[in-house]
């Protein structure tokens, strides 16, 4: 690789370490509402790309240019999903659950959960299922850092993977929440002018989109439609809708998502978010598909697909702009590796060690007890990345599946259903985890044509209604729940004031 690429990954790499310690000097890390949160001082802007770029990932231009160079048209289910989720995010969930997770003084995800379904139970469940998760989507990450990095530099794969891990691991212990949102900030931007310089390069490649589908035609109709190689998906709607979903509605139950809006400065935020987030993924989302889909003509004889859209750069762009490329392509894993790594050491210190080991223990032993758990959580993850485990198209579907179907009711229920109790709760995050790991392991989408997010959602979903309505005399919503849904329900006046960072 051409020395001025690496030269743009160097530059690009100090930028984001020295936004973690800006941050860490900033005061972000005294204490743990300033580590996990930011504060609760991030603005539209921020909250909007920090949003879209964790949700994203190296999934975008690893596994989403495989999917698109492997079934064509048919790739564009998830992109269709993908590019409503954060506008629906932040419009059904975010200022409600803004309002509510400040008034209770929930600092995590889980203990959000718990302070709306009080149960000890929801938090041990919920904070379990996240860290095994999210623990497995940090490896996806990790995998498609090392893969890029070693690409770019000609390095092995463990020298690679080992400085991908490094960089991430320390903006992400100096600066927590605060660091992690800027350093999504600029990635997600750097990310959409490399992903539509790539695009661009490919369609001229190829002579533009028409040129480009009758070529394909000529080589395989059936990468023209939209039910993938050889129709294979051919009236399989239950997978195109669960394609649709993972991305759009599913999203809606990540942890590592939802933590964004009780970050937001007020509640507020999250309308203008909205439509910064829109905005952002009307020119992302399709593109690293349909790169994939170009490639196809470009590169016939490519041995893996997920270098995709590493390839196509490297041999379309010339070397200068192939290291903003390259740069922008770390970006979308790193934005994503970030949070995943400060949510899960989050989660398992302040849902599991204080809760469950030293309730007494002050905010500033937590502060480090989350930098300890998140290295010990990055180390793990590197040792397993060393393996080289299933693809990371692979990885991040079955996790982000399971992830919606299990807590994408409680979290909407939490802050919509006053009759959403703690029996309906925890049997829906039971449920749907259930259901949409034995659809994917036991590949039950082939015989019975639903997708595992799809049949999780309907499981959890129903699980949350039948049990909650069953339950009511037994296990009643407490008033005071009740008080703060209706106070978190109420509009803010226009001259709310809150300070708010972009």
């Amino acid at each position: 690789m051409n020395s001025t690429t690496i030269l743009f990954l160097i530059l690009y790499f100090l930028i984001v370490s020295g936004v973690g310690i800006w941050a860490m000097r900033g005061g972000a890390g005294q204490n743990l509402e300033g580590f996990l949160l930011g504060g609760r001082r991030v603005g539209p802007l921020i909250t909007a790309l920090t949003l879209q770029s964790t949700s994203m990932s190296g999934y975008m231009f690893l596994g989403a240019g495989a999917l698109g160079f492997g079934e064509g048209y048919w790739a564009l289910w998830y992109a269709a999903g993908d590019i409503g989720g954060g506008v629906l995010n932040l419009s059904i969930i975010g200022r409600r659950m803004r309002k509510f997770s400040e008034l209770m003084g929930a600092l995590t995800s889980i203990e959000y959960l718990e302070k709306r379904y009080p149960s000890p139970a929801i938090r041990l469940i919920g904070a379990a299922l996240t860290i095994f998760l999210l623990g497995a989507y940090v490896l996806a990450q990790f995998i498609a850092g090392g893969k890029g990095m070693a690409l770019v530099t000609g390095m092995p794969y463990a020298a690679a993977l080992f400085i991908a891990v490094s960089i991430i691991m320390l903006y992400t212990l100096l600066g927590g929440y605060l660091a992690v949102a800027y350093t999504d900030f600029f990635q997600s931007v750097i990310m959409l002018i490399g992903m539509v310089w790539i695009a661009t390069a490919a369609l001229a490649e190829v002579g533009g989109l028409t040129a480009a589908n009758q070529a394909i035609g000529a080589l395989d109709p059936t990468l023209l439609s939209v039910w993938g190689r050889d129709l294979a998906f051919e009236g399989r709607w239950g997978i195109a809708i669960g394609a649709v979903m993972v991305f759009s509605i599913g999203c809606m139950g990540w942890p590592h998502l939802v933590t964004r809006h009780m970050a937001m400065a007020r509640p507020i935020t999250a309308r203008r978010a909205g439509g910064y987030a829109t905005l952002f993924n009307l020119f992302f989302v399709s593109t690293p598909y349909l790169v994939g889909i170009l490639a196809i003509i470009i590169l016939p004889k490519l041995g893996d697909p997920e270098l995709v859209i590493f390839k196509v750069a490297e041999k379309l762009l010339p070397p200068a702009i192939t290291g903003l490329v390259m740069a922008a392509i770390m970006a979308a894993i790193m934005s994503t590796a970030d949070s995943l790594l400060l949510q899960t050491g989050s989660v398992a210190s302040r849902d599991i060690y204080q809760r469950f080991v030293n309730r007494h223990a002050s905010e500033q032993q937590m502060v480090w007890v989350s930098r300890g758990l998140v290295l010990a959580i990055g180390m793990v993850g590197y040792l397993i990345a060393l393996l080289e485990p299933p693809t990371v198209f692979a990885i991040v579907v079955f996790t982000t599946s399971v992830l919606g179907s299990a807590f994408l009711p409680a979290y909407v229920c939490a802050v919509w259903w006053r009759k959403a109790n703690t029996p309906g709760a925890i049997t829906s995050m039971v449920s749907g985890a259930s259901i949409a790991t034995a659809w994917e392991l036991a590949a039950l989408w082939d015989p019975t044509g639903l997708h595992p997010m799809l049949a999780g959602i309907v499981g959890s979903t129903a699980a949350m209604i039948i049990v909650s309505l069953a339950t009511q005399r037994i296990a009643p919503v407490p008033d005071y729940i009740v008080a703060t849904m209706d106070a978190a329900a109420r509009l803010e006046p226009s001259s709310a004031t809150g300070t708010s960072t972009a």
